[in-house]
């Protein structure tokens, strides 16, 4: 594999110095550039694009053609692909969102399971992974990523998205046992799903709990944090002479913050909610964060996303262990110009803050 060019995001999630703040965004490959609509035009739909390893690498590589102060790309593929692999039947409806054709309702269901064989199952995220290293060849890094095994239950039980997780919430506090036994196969699954994308390449790995702050703290902490924590413990945390780092990001997540810093991940995805400079008081030196500007002020005027980017700056302060990148994904309608904006700023305005 061809030697880092760029290195300075992996360097400042294991808090080693850096000239400037690294930034990426997330989502940062998707439907607000035009040259992404095309791609995905030509594949035919999102899924096509997913499984084709020639297609997934031109997507992820266009933010960094157009935006060359990028310090990471991100795989281009879904979190629902594990369900899928697990026999669920993943289908999108126009308007609606992720559905799945099977939908878990019981524990005979759940034993039905099979844990996915990362290159037989999933070998099309295995081939884009590899794709895109050999395209990248050393330019920055590349970050692979599962949904945590929560965020998965999620969608398998309620058969696609939900505003009130109702029928897992009735699982999780009716049927604790049947809960912890699909967390449980979902935590082998990604396990393997994440050591798979480490061995084909990523240089890092980015586990998404989109949905661990709709629950209670208790719950958090035993239906969510536990899991992540067993993928943490298995995963291979050292390839190619350097060390893999994990980011673990729970949206809403902000309340449990020194709990999440104890869980074995190297640094912690914060959203908009929570304020930096508390969060870095409160992990202490134990975690890199990475965060953390509000998706929404991408519409707001160049010069205003100069600002806010400014001020997340100095809230976080002087040192390393800053990954810059929004607090959720970008959005579809924000300006490529804004979103160039927010790279350039977060370049220029970060340099004194590492001197």
């Amino acid at each position: 594999m061809s030697e880092l060019k760029n290195d300075r995001f992996l360097r400042a999630l294991l808090k080693q110095p850096v000239d400037v703040t690294p930034v990426w965004m997330m989502r940062q490959a998707g439907r607000y550039l035009p040259e992404y609509r095309a791609t995905r035009a030509k594949a035919g739909d999102f899924m096509s694009l997913c499984m084709n390893p020639e297609l997934a690498c031109e997507v992820t590589l266009q933010p960094l053609e157009r935006y060359p102060q990028i310090d990471a790309a991100i795989l281009f593929s879904d979190i629902l692909t594990v369900p899928d692999a697990m026999g669920q039947g993943l289908y999108f409806e126009t308007g609606e969102g992720p559905r799945f054709k099977k939908v878990i309702n019981s524990a005979a269901d759940i034993d039905a399971l099979p844990i996915p064989d990362p290159e037989k199952d999933l070998g099309y995220v295995m081939d884009a992974v590899r794709t895109i290293r050999r395209e990248l060849n050393g330019r920055v890094p590349l970050i692979g990523f599962s949904g945590s095994p929560w965020t998965l239950a999620t969608y398998m039980v309620e058969g696609g998205s939900s505003k009130d997780f109702r029928k897992s919430k009735a699982m999780l506090y009716s049927d604790p046992q049947a809960m912890h036994a699909l967390l449980d196969k979902l935590a082998q699954s990604v396990t393997a799903y994440l050591n798979g994308q480490i061995k084909a390449g990523a240089q890092a790995v980015q586990i998404f709990d989109s949905w661990g702050g709709s629950l209670s703290a208790a719950a958090y902490q035993e239906f969510s944090l536990a899991y992540m924590q067993k993928i943490i413990d298995g995963l291979i945390r050292e390839h190619d002479g350097r060390t893999v780092p994990v980011i673990v990001f729970t949206k809403g997540g902000g309340l449990w913050l020194e709990s999440m810093a104890d869980c074995g991940a190297q640094a912690l995805g914060l959203d908009w909610t929570c304020d930096i400079a508390s969060a870095r008081s409160r992990v202490g030196n134990k975690v890199a964060l990475q965060g953390n500007m509000d998706p929404s002020v991408l519409y707001a005027k160049p010069e205003a996303i100069r600002a806010e980017v400014g001020r997340i700056l100095a809230s976080y302060g002087h040192g390393t262990g800053h990954v810059f990148n929004l607090g959720h994904g970008i959005t579809p309608e924000v300006n490529p110009e804004h979103a160039k904006a927010f790279f350039e700023a977060v370049h220029e305005l970060s340099a004194p803050y590492h001197q």
